[in-house]
Formats: C-alpha cells, structure tokens, sequence
C-alpha cells in the first residue's frame, strides 16, 4: 500500500510539472488544436504522445488551446450557482441541470470526450456554433448554452427523457426512431441522469 502510495504521489507531482511546462509552452504558440495522447503500459509507466492515433489504447490528456482552463480546479460552488442562475431564466429544474452536468462531465469544467464534446455540459463543437458559444470551457457560458439547448430539446419532444435522448444521440436520431434511439450508450445516459434527478430530488 505504502509503495502505491509513492507511485500515485509521484504520478500526481509528474502531472503538476508537466501541468506548468505546457502552459508555459502553450503562452508561446497559437491556439491550434494541438492534442496530446496518453497511455499506460504493462509496466505501469505512462507514456505521451501528440501524434494522432486510433490506438484504443491512446487516451486523450489534454487539448492546447484549453490548457490554462483545465490545470486550475474550478469551483463547484460556482458550477451550481451557474447551473441555479440559468436553469431559473430558462425554466428548467435546477436539479435537472445539476444531474446533466454530474452524468457529463463530473463537474469538470476543462473535460474533453473522445468524440469532441466539451465543457461542464459536453456541448459539441457544431451545436456550439449553433448556440453562439464561443469558448465551451469558460463556465458560464456552458451552462447557458447547454441549459438553452436542452430546454429547446424539451420544448421539442415533450418530455425529460426524449429531451436527454435528443441531448446525447442527437434530435435527428430521436425523430428517426420516434422515442429514445436503440442505442446502449444514449439508454444508459438517460438511466443516469434520471437516477441522479430522482436522488436529489428526494434529498432536497
């Protein structure tokens, strides 16, 4: 226990340092969309990479032009005022939004999905567009962007679940099956968010 210990304390003071060279690195370059990969061998040593790669093996560490947002911990007060603030100016349950936000991304404010979401709400970059945000890992506004857009998915379809099913799988996917897309990932969302929504509901 005492030799995993050192092993993860190491790890942790790895990533600090490594966490300022690339934001001193990053203040010397423009904002492309450098990504730097990740993976862990059999031996446990971490290895890096920023050639692109398929390799399931790979995992995504961090994207450039995000750096100085995802070193700094974000508070998570203040993701809930946020989440509070809009969810009132759009009508929707703030609980709700909390829920979306914890299945989403876990409060992680600088969070990245393999298919490119991003931010506290995993908006992707064309419904980002769609929606006039322009930085998707400032807090503020994620929330606004991700709450406005799941209201227009609930004034859409009608109802909480069709609505998040319209959030992860896509509004096109939900018209073409007429209800929630046969899909694991977009039925085990729902179930998530749900339980979640029912939990702090009860608790609250």
């Amino acid at each position: 226990m005492v030799t995993q210990g050192l092993r993860y304390a190491k790890f942790a003071w790895a990533m600090a340092m490594l966490c300022l060279a690339l934001v001193a690195l990053d203040a010397a370059r423009s904002e492309a969309d450098s990504v730097i990969y990740y993976r862990r061998d059999e031996q446990g040593t971490f290895k890096f990479t920023n050639r692109k790669t398929s390799s399931p093996q790979y995992k995504i560490f961090y994207v450039f032009k995000e750096i100085m947002r995802r070193c700094p911990n974000v508070n998570k007060g203040k993701v809930l005022e946020l989440a509070r603030h809009y969810s009132r100016i759009h009508k929707l349950d703030e609980r709700l939004i909390q829920s979306v936000i914890e299945v989403e991304s876990g409060f992680d404010a600088g969070a990245v999905s393999s298919a490119g979401a991003e931010g506290l709400m995993q908006i992707m970059p064309a419904t980002q567009k769609d929606l006039g945000v322009v930085n998707s890992f400032d807090p503020a506004e994620n929330i606004e962007g991700g709450i406005r857009y799941l209201r227009q998915m609930v004034d859409r379809f009608g109802t909480i679940e069709l609505a998040l099913a319209a959030y992860n799988a896509g509004p096109s996917n939900v018209e073409k099956y007429k209800g929630i897309p046969p899909f694991d990932e977009t039925r085990r969302y729902i179930k998530k968010v749900m339980a979640s929504y029912e939990r702090m509901k009860v608790q609250q």
